[in-house]
């Protein structure tokens, strides 16, 4: 079992930021992708951004690619999703996931997930 926790949610106006993390605790293996989700209300869960944690690759959605960006700290076994440049349409429960394997913006190919966390961005 892995699990993960977010943190780094809240409230924040039009062209601002926030820093999401994910700490992963539990069950690891030796080569596998942390992905970003996020789901708006009344909307499907999208793909935002992923890092495969032994070379670092990463890869973005067109909707967030040059605003967002995301990172890891092997030593703390934690992600981060810098976001800048907010804009009322990326408010959404942001959530973290894992999956054992490369890198896929198939939320159904990722094997855990955390509780999620709350991002408002006010017009």
């Amino acid at each position: 079992q892995v699990q993960l926790v977010e943190s780094g949610g809240g409230l924040v106006q039009a062209g601002g930021s926030l820093r999401l993390s994910c700490a992963a605790s539990g069950r690891t293996v030796s080569s596998y992708t942390m992905g970003w989700f996020r789901r708006a209300p009344g909307k499907e869960r999208e793909f935002v951004a992923a890092i495969t944690w032994g070379y670092g690759n990463t890869y973005y959605s067109d909707s967030v690619k040059g605003r967002f960006t995301i990172s890891r700290d092997n030593a703390k076994n934690t992600v981060y999703l810098q976001m800048n440049s907010l804009k009322p349409e990326d408010t959404a429960v942001y959530y973290c996931a894992v999956r054992s394997g490369w890198y896929s913006l198939n939320g159904g190919d990722y094997d855990y997930w955390g509780q999620g966390t709350q991002v408002t961005v006010s017009s």
